[in-house]
């Protein structure tokens, strides 16, 4: 099964698209993959991505489920947030040009306002990391965050 361009299914835009494409898409789940290229936005100079990008890579791979499933739904790509990881763990300290990354998001929770939760790992030969990320993707977010800046105090 074909899944499309993976910026179809995400908010993201030009450089800050990290994943290549989707590898495998279910109703819980989603498989991304990337090749980790050496002139990335977050790259080190010796062309590896800092391990601590691979919660960006996780919560981009929720992203795509979300996009995903809006798409099966028929509706457009919303917008989410990462509100927070625990127990992220990897056994790199950076991902190495080249490398071929298999990003997994499994949803374990969700409700109807929007709040959810994943089991994320991230996979390569030799790379093993893992997280649960804490997202929240409301209904409408333009009135999300009119309501966010109207509630904000003004100086």
């Amino acid at each position: 099964m074909t899944h499309g361009p993976i910026a179809d299914l995400l908010p993201h835009t030009g450089d800050m698209i990290l994943l290549d494409s989707v590898l495998e898409a279910e109703t819980d789940r989603i498989v991304c993959g990337l090749v980790v290229r050496p002139d990335g936005p977050f790259n080190d100079a010796d062309g590896s991505l800092p391990a601590w990008c691979g919660v960006e890579l996780m919560a981009q791979a929720v992203a795509a489920w979300s996009g995903w499933t809006g798409k099966q739904e028929h509706r457009a790509v919303r917008l989410g947030f990462l509100l927070g990881t625990r127990h992220y763990r990897c056994n790199v300290d950076a991902f190495a040009p080249g490398s071929e990354l298999a990003v997994e998001a499994f949803r374990s929770f969700h409700d109807d306002n929007g709040m959810a939760m994943f089991a994320c790992r991230i996979d390569a030969e030799g790379i093993h990391a893992e997280a649960r990320l804490t997202v929240f993707s409301p209904p409408d977010s333009d009135a999300f965050l009119a309501s966010l800046a109207s509630s904000q105090p003004h100086v």
